[in-house]
């Protein structure tokens, strides 16, 4: 835990340096982070107490004595086994309450450093992105850093011009626990602002203001604002839910992206016309096509079948469709209908007819990227839930399928203390972690599925444990390297063999 713990404060040196954040403060934030350590922890653990114990067993020579008082390898493991069972057990109500509470507490933390204390988010010397403007100062003091000196700040206009400069010798943060506004006042300044240009004979001659003041107030609102650091907000991350809510997640994220793949399935379908209602029928096409019926059933009745065409006429099956195509070539006396749909316009409606088809065609496109990236984030969503909800599982049966790996492997390796053991712990563990880390990226992103990637650790373990447990078992090491040194020499000779021949 004290290697992760520094681990952990690299990664966030950038979040607490600088911002005049009190010891307390810092200690509470480490503290709630150590939940969310113990799934990298407690595997390393439960595999490295495992080789040194049972290494110092087998180095001083306690399994012999065993066996020769008639106590077998599993007999001696028994009492271990069912603590790791109750450890599997107390690991998973750990993964499923204690570390969602935490990384609860660990979001708003880091969400709420700068509502509580405002100055947190200046730093001295550079500018700082402080609710939509850059601000820096030269020096903070005072209670909570609160007194700013040598202010200096640029407003941008929704454009992203630089519009505003403010400068002033002295400001002050005030905040109230019953507001949700921070107020900003400045003290002996000047105010420089670009004036609106809306004709093009006033843009030539830059017009601005200038504006001295002894205070000046600004009111910067901060949605949802609280004093309190453990403020319990609602999140959506996955790692902050229980096993319940995130199957109830899980089915309510599935039913909305599937209705919203369908409505919007059929957004394009009616967009491309695949369901416009058919126009009325022209009476006098339909009087055509009944002439042509007649001539043709009288040529040749046998291979004439009638179907409906409406309440008042029929037509051969063989002759009429209701292909638009068709109707037309029956109504301009042709027998067969014209290869493409584009040769019924003139030259000068084609191109038209071809532009509009390009741009309903590219707009369609558009329209499809851009609901992909919608849907790509919400299937990675779901993903993510999946995860989760295994990875808690996971978790709890890795003790025990990490200490079925290190226990058989200390007996073999019968090396106590800190040196090999150590070695061949974190070793392992590293292939552990590294293939949980790759699994999960891999799951997120849609390359495996959430399931196979939660549980890949551990499925990987398992047969080498299975392997370690029956090695040890038999009192063999891990690999017999006389053997391989004998099939070695057994493949060379039958090629000297064939040579020879």
């Amino acid at each position: 835990m004290f290697i992760f713990i520094f681990q952990t404060i690299w990664l966030f040196i950038d979040d607490f340096a600088g911002k005049g954040l009190d010891i307390g403060i810092i200690s509470k934030f480490f503290f709630y982070m150590m939940p969310s350590l113990t799934e990298k922890v407690l595997p390393l653990t439960v595999i490295l107490a495992s080789i040194l114990t049972f290494g110092t067993l087998a180095e001083n020579y306690e399994f012999a004595a065993m066996k020769a008082s008639g106590i077998s390898l599993q007999r001696s493991m028994l009492s271990l086994i069912i603590f790791m069972v109750l450890l599997g057990g107390v690991t998973f109500y750990f993964a499923n309450s204690v570390i969602p509470a935490s990384e609860q507490k660990i979001y708003n933390m880091r969400r709420n450093i700068a509502k509580v204390k405002p100055a947190a988010a200046i730093e001295k010397g550079v500018f700082s992105d402080f609710e939509g403007m850059s601000i820096k100062v030269d020096e903070k003091y005072g209670e909570k850093d609160r007194f700013l000196k040598n202010v200096i700040i640029h407003q941008k206009t929704a454009a992203n011009v630089n519009s505003t400069v403010i400068k002033a010798k002295t400001g002050e943060l005030i905040s109230s626990e019953d507001s949700e506004l921070i107020q900003l006042v400045l003290r002996d300044g000047h105010d420089y602002r670009d004036m609106d240009k809306t004709k093009s004979t006033e843009k030539r001659k830059y017009p601005f203001t200038n504006t001295d003041f002894e205070i000046y107030r600004m009111n910067i609102e901060i949605p949802e604002m609280e004093q309190d650091l453990e403020e319990e907000n609602v999140s959506n991350r996955e790692k902050m839910k229980n096993v319940s809510r995130l199957i109830k997640d899980m089915d309510s994220i599935e039913d909305d992206n599937r209705r919203i793949v369908q409505a919007f399935s059929k957004n394009i379908v009616y967009r491309m016309g695949g369901f416009i209602p058919l126009t009325p029928k022209d009476t006098a096409v339909t009087k055509k096509m009944e002439l042509l019926r007649e001539k043709e059933a009288s040529a040749d009745k046998k291979t004439s079948t009638k179907i409906p065409i409406d309440t008042a006429t029929t037509v051969t099956k063989e002759d009429i469709t209701t292909d638009s195509l068709s109707v037309a070539a029956v109504a301009s006396n042709e027998k067969t209908p014209p290869a493409d749909i584009i040769s019924l316009f003139k030259d000068w409606q084609k191109v038209q007819v071809m532009n509009s088809a390009k741009n309903s065609v590219s707009n369609i496109m558009t329209s499809i990227e851009g609901k992909k990236q919608e849907l790509d984030k919400r299937y990675e969503i779901h993903r993510r839930h999946v995860f989760s909800l295994h990875e808690k599982y996971a978790l709890a049966l890795s003790c025990i399928i990490l200490f079925f790996v290190g226990a058989p492997l200390g007996a073999i390796i019968r090396k106590g203390g800190i040196g090999l053991p150590m070695v061949v712990a974190i070793l392992l563990f590293l292939v552990y972690y590294f293939l949980g880390v790759f699994a999960e990226n891999y799951s997120y992103k849609g390359n495996i599925h959430p399931i196979i990637g939660a549980w890949l650790s551990s499925m990987v373990m398992l047969p080498l444990g299975i392997y370690l447990t029956r090695q040890a078992t038999a009192d063999q090491g891990m690999i017999n390297f006389g053997n391989v040194i004998d099939l070695v020499k057994r493949l060379f000779s039958k090629k000297d063999k064939t040579e020879e021949e």
